[in-house]
């Protein structure tokens, strides 16, 4: 048969070879074409060389991933994999055989190489692996450590649960799953949304592969084989969400220098650690050269500021699973491509390690699956809570926890949103219950669901998170006559953040005008100035980040009395209410307006289409249509549904899925944007797997 490929309307390829290897080649051959700009910034982040032609905006993350042994890491996985599972190795390696042979054709297509001077080079056998570590590197928030021993330090110990909740740098998801007795034809229904920070082009690619041994659709991650996340095999369908687990440690080191060499103060004493200098080159700007040092706990990411003295200082040292085990799961990607109920998927999870998820899972035989999957490492409590002195032999692992719990799918509905569930066991921060409860409130409902009817769930904008200021907010009296006609207007509310709403934009401005003050109070103040670490783990303590995010816990929590909450909010009233009436002409009138999509893309600009502004968005954090802004920050939305996703698991044609902008990663083509607008509006495009209708209407790239 050879390989052969199809293009339905939305441009999405579907890949048929004849059989799994030649397939495996084939779809990095057409990551590469469709996307070869992508996977090759995606090679040097994981590398350490981006900034080498994206510049200064990327030396900070190219200095992280030196430190952390990123490619080092990928490539001791990857060789353990071939020692272990030479299969497995095999089917990788003839995906980056395809990606090698395409990407010359690729970057062709592709102006950014021009731009930046970029050549394509070659990926080597390990490079998928390195891909995957990068895009999920920082998946378990270790960083919220330190801002975990901030508080400690500041507010005391039982202050830091106050906080605790799912932040900005962490990503998160929805998932649901309605078995057959809720749905109209008796099949199981399962859909959802990762919610990732919003990449252009996408970080999920839609996909279908076949080949003898399986036909499976899903979402692919460019520069990874398989279907990692999300996919449909015609008898099984299987979704995830991030679990929160926490599987990675800081540790603090005491370090000195002795006869040239680095030594680390472990559980043993002093011990020698590894060292190296390396040299990240900048386009436009001075190189930097760095020491890469690792001790017995692992890679050094920071020193700690201030530490210095009598020759020795204190730094912060990352152990994370991948690095400790050489371990990844990826003997897990090609057993769920082929399984065929929810017990080979089961056992193929068997076998993930990176990053720890939650599962859901159903088959055409009635089989449902409500799992966690992944590695956590067995070690004390307190290394949850922040960085643990690496001298101390209490604080080290002891092994991995398993088996992973599963849970029953109880009453015909399952739901996973980041809240605290069945990982609550491996985990310190969840996110709020707001959005688990919202999807089961709206399941609960029905008893006839189908496919189509998913989307009305994606995109509910129910914001109950804002109930608590709203309570404060409604026991003012004495306000000025435009407060008091705000305190009104915002009580007739229906909480719905429309991007249509002008109600919802008063309220975002009341609550940013809470975040700023609370931010400003004495109580609260001395965290406004995190230790200088480096840059990339500031977004985890920066304090109007963490207080939007808390804001529920910290407006109803008596553990700070020192804060007058009425008075504050009061204050807060009068000054939206004033900023409310005098609103220059031009600015934004409704949420939507405000509220702007802000991708991510390796190269700045960019614009909607035609020039015109990223479209508005309607939702916001703690809703289902989860479109994250940060109170007190931005309006803008950098982070939200990075696909949309319902799998009939009885019968496959119905699905529906959908992704910000489109299959092409090629600025210009025409599949690189065209469903940014049913993705902003909401709706879901056809799953197509008739092969026959697609070798008849449609043609190849």
């Amino acid at each position: 048969m050879g390989i052969e490929v199809y293009r339905d309307s939305w441009g999405i390829p579907h890949i048929r070879a004849a059989d799994h290897r030649e397939l495996a080649y084939a779809q990095g051959h057409n990551a590469a074409f469709d996307r070869g700009w992508q996977l090759e910034v995606e090679r040097h982040r994981a590398a350490g060389t981006s900034a080498a032609f994206l510049g200064e905006a990327a030396r900070d993350w190219d200095v992280f991933a030196r430190r952390v042994r990123l490619d080092d890491t990928a490539r001791r996985c990857f060789r353990r994999l071939a020692e272990e599972d030479r299969e497995t190795a095999g089917w990788v390696s003839s995906y980056v055989d395809g990606v090698n042979a395409g990407l010359a054709e690729g970057a062709a297509r592709a102006p950014e190489f021009a731009a930046t001077g970029l050549a394509p080079g070659r990926w080597s056998p390990w490079t998928p692996l390195a891909v995957w570590l990068s895009t999920h590197i920082l998946f378990a928030g270790f960083p919220a450590k330190l801002w975990r021993r901030m508080v400690a330090g500041y507010l005391g110990a039982g202050a830091v649960e106050l906080f605790a909740t799912d932040g900005p740098g962490t990503a998160g998801s929805n998932g649901w799953l309605v078995s057959g007795e809720r749905t109209a034809d008796g099949g199981a229904l399962i859909a959802g949304d990762p919610h990732r920070f919003i990449e252009n082009p996408g970080v999920y690619q839609q996909l279908h592969l076949a080949c003898p041994e399986y036909d499976v659709v899903g979402f692919a991650v460019p520069g990874v084989p398989g279907l990692p996340h999300f996919g449909h095999t015609g008898g099984v369908a299987w979704a995830i969400t991030n679990a929160m687990a926490d599987y990675q440690d800081l540790y603090r080191e005491r370090l000195r220098r002795r006869a040239g060499r680095i030594e680390a103060l472990g559980p043993d004493g002093w011990q020698p650690a590894a060292a190296h200098t390396e040299t990240v080159e900048v386009a436009g700007a001075e190189s930097s050269g760095i020491e890469v040092v690792e001790t017995g706990r692992g890679p050094v990411i920071a020193e700690v500021p201030g530490s210095a003295a009598d020759g020795e200082w204190e730094a912060l040292s990352l152990r994370y699973p991948p690095r400790v085990y050489g371990e990844l799961g990826f003997p897990a990607l090609p057993a769920l491509l082929r399984a065929r109920g929810v017990a080979d998927v089961d056992a193929a999870l068997d076998r993930w390690v990176e990053p720890v998820n939650v599962v859901l899972a159903a088959d055409t035989a009635g089989g449902l699956l409500h799992r966690v999957a992944g590695t956590v490492p067995v070690r004390d409590e307190a290394n949850l809570r922040g960085a643990v002195p690496a001298w101390e032999a209490a604080y080290a692992w002891r092994g991995r926890h398993g088996p992973m719990p599963s849970v029953p799918v109880a009453g015909g509905i399952a739901v996973m949103a980041n809240e605290r569930g069945p990982a609550a066991p491996f985990g310190a921060e969840f996110a709020p219950p707001y959005r688990a409860e919202r999807i089961r409130e709206l399941l609960a409902g029905g008893a006839s669901w189908r496919a189509g009817d998913m989307a009305a769930v994606h995109t509910d904008t129910l914001n109950a998170a804002a109930r608590p200021l709203l309570e404060l907010l409604a026991g003012l009296d004495g306000l000025g006559p435009a407060a008091a006609e705000l305190r009104d207007r915002l009580l007739r509310w229906d909480l719905r953040m429309g991007a249509d709403s002008t109600d919802a934009l008063a309220y975002a401005r009341l609550r940013s005008a809470v975040v700023r003050a609370l931010a400003a109070h004495p109580a609260l103040v001395p965290l406004a100035d995190p230790p200088p670490y480096p840059a990339l783990l500031q977004p985890w303590l920066d304090l109007h980040t963490r207080i939007g995010y808390a804001l529920g816990t910290l407006l109803t929590t008596d553990r700070l009395p020192e804060i007058d909450r009425p008075a504050l909010v009061r204050a807060a009233a009068e000054a939206t209410a004033a900023q409310l009436a005098a609103v220059a002409p031009g600015a934004p009138a409704t949420w939507g307006e405000a509220h702007r999509l802000a991708p991510w893309q390796a190269l700045p600009g960019g614009t909607g289409g035609s020039g015109e502004p990223w479209p508005g968005l309607a939702g916001d954090h703690d809703c289902v249509l989860a479109t994250a802004a940060v109170p007190g920050v931005t309006d803008l939305c950098a982070r939200g549904p990075a696909a949309r996703y319902v799998w009939d698991v009885a019968r496959r044609e119905e699905s529906r899925w959908v992704v910000p902008f489109g299959a092409c990663g090629v600025p210009g083509a025409p599949h690189h944007r065209d469903q940014l607008a049913p993705w902003r509006r909401g709706e879901l495009i056809p799953v197509l797997t008739d092969w026959q209708a697609l070798k008849e209407s449609h043609g190849d790239r």
